[in-house]
């Protein structure tokens, strides 16, 4: 008769040791199931099995410790459990209603068929809701800490809120209300390897979400795409700004610019680290490093936030390198998370150090009031402000929509979680319909506009909060110094593919209407640490 103890197992209790020690020593007849009735089998234990999910998450505050620092603390916890315990990982799925068939499946093929668990040789160690899917499949429940099911209210302390004190307590192993519930293995191990820290920094970061994430709400298969094929091209941009030694790319995705900077022969005695962390990106990265993508081996990725900390030892980096980035920094987060995150860098960066960020930016003049005339002829004018179930759903619907529609989309969605209200006038003149409003606000149309697939998501971003000379004087107030090749420009792609009879620009010159240029999209802002 096996044990099955299911959960992620970023902690483990005192309780949790004494309750499945006395049920290996005193017999599982003494014990009742989760409805009250008693445990009848004769049977001793024969070994308890620790199913630990969410094993391929780490370094999120939903999963802070990776799977091999739980496995740990498990080894050292089930010593003088008095049976054998085995300790299989158990991947994150996402919302599966059959989870509790995946975990068991998944453990009978990790233990290569050595334990096929099943209602007649198992008893479920369970005390939160997980445990109704595994009493669908016939399995009896032991509850451990559960009090009362219908209120799901429990007579200890359970490990996961063991954890949210830890995390907002920097003195917590002086709390003995909270040191007294963690079994040592768990306590040691926080303590040696310093997980505390780890967890209080996961917590107190307001950017990212439990699962690792800046958005929940961006197709991630579509973004990838997108970042591999521009991925060229953006090394092209900052290659000859690169200085060897150690270089560092914060927000990697999934390591292209790091593959294509390992394959050029000036950089082949350099080391190279990645910072990702969006969980599903750094997973790639991981994947692309094993399968040998990387012509330099000594290449790192580590999943971190360059906002809250420094992410390189200071004064150690020759070159760091973001791309499509700090815009999202302002987006996410605040004008503090960005203004932080310059500083961070500025502190990375060895003397003769340079950062080169590659990014959207604002036009010179970003208040004054433009015209825009926008194409009607071009899709739907009507219906522009219906809801959706699914992206793919709202992604074919703004996809027949007219520029001129999806501009009243746009009004609608662009930061309004975030409060903000973008004002704009209809006018009329010479036949003509035009949209009178700012020139920052016509930016962040037409630069978005296109973005049908991750709409939500885009949503959120704000990409001409700065023009490019306001970039340079935040960077050189942090003592950078701002070098000659940085430059701005207009994406000609852009232009020809997205922009060109869908949106014309207009000012006024007296009594007139005269056509002007489309503004910057892009920098290359290129700043050294002196």
């Amino acid at each position: 008769m096996y044990l099955l103890f299911p959960g992620r197992h970023q902690l483990l209790t005192e309780f949790q040791f004494q309750y499945l020690q006395a049920v290996t020593s005193k017999g599982l007849n003494q014990f009742n199931d989760i409805n009250g009735e008693p445990i009848a089998t004769s049977e001793p234990v024969t070994a308890i099995v620790f199913a630990v999910t969410s094993a391929n998450h780490s370094n999120t505050r939903r999963n802070p410790l990776s799977f091999y620092l739980r496995a740990l603390a498990i080894q050292d916890f089930s010593q003088k459990l008095g049976v054998p315990s085995f300790i299989y990982g158990i991947d994150d799925v996402g919302d599966m209603r059959d989870f509790a068939n995946y975990t068991l499946k998944q453990v009978k093929h990790e233990s290569e068929g050595m334990f096929d668990l099943n209602p007649s040789n198992c008893i479920v160690v369970c005390s939160t809701p997980v445990l109704d899917m595994y009493e669908h499949l016939g399995f009896r429940i032991l509850p451990a800490e559960l009090k009362e099911r219908s209120k799901w209210t429990h007579i200890t302390l359970l490990p996961w809120d063991a954890v949210e004190r830890i995390a907002g307590n920097d003195h917590w192993e002086q709390d003995l209300s909270l040191t007294e519930v963690i079994h040592k293995s768990s306590r040691e191990l926080y303590v040696k390897y310093k997980l505390d820290r780890k967890i209080q920094l996961l917590f107190k970061d307001h950017m990212i979400s439990d699962d690792g994430d800046i958005t929940t709400t961006r197709d991630y298969n579509s973004y990838v795409r997108q970042m591999d094929e521009v991925a060229e091209l953006k090394y092209n941009d900052t290659a000859p700004f690169v200085r060897p030694g150690r270089i560092g790319d914060i927000g990697c995705a999934v390591g292209s610019w790091i593959r294509l900077a390992c394959r050029d022969e000036r950089f082949r005695e350099s080391d190279f680290y990645g910072i990702e962390v969006a969980r599903h990106l750094f997973d790639i990265c991981h994947q692309r490093k094993h399968n040998g993508e990387f012509a330099n081996p000594f290449v790192f990725f580590s999943q971190r936030n360059a906002v809250t900390g420094l992410v390189f030892d200071a004064h150690s980096m020759n070159t760091i390198h973001t791309s499509s980035l700090t815009h999202e920094i302002e987006s996410y987060g605040s004008r503090e998370d960005l203004l932080n995150f310059i500083r961070n860098r500025y502190s990375e960066l060895t003397t003769g150090g340079v950062w080169i960020n590659r990014d959207v930016v604002g036009p010179e003049h970003k208040n004054k009031i433009v015209m825009m005339k926008l194409n009607t002829a071009d899709g739907r004018n009507a219906d522009y402000d219906r809801t959706f179930e699914t992206r793919e759903q709202l992604s074919e619907y703004l996809k027949g929509l007219s520029t001129a529609a999806r501009f009243m989309r746009f009004v609608n969605d662009f930061r309004k979680h975030e409060g903000y209200q973008l004002k704009y006038r209809v006018v009329f003149d010479s036949n003509s319909e035009y949209i009178e409003l700012t020139l920052r606000d016509a930016c962040e149309f037409m630069s978005r506009k296109d973005y049908v697939d991750n709409w939500e998501s885009e949503m959120h971003e704000t990409f001409c909060f700065w023009s490019f000379t306001e970039w340079s004087a935040h960077l050189e107030a942090e003592g950078f110094v701002i070098l000659p090749q940085s430059r701005v420009y207009t994406n000609n792609w852009i232009v020809d593919n997205r922009l060109k009879n869908k949106v014309e620009l207009y000012e006024r010159a007296g009594e007139e209407i005269v056509s002007i240029d489309y503004p910057v999209t892009n920098m290359i802002l290129v700043a050294e640490k002196k």
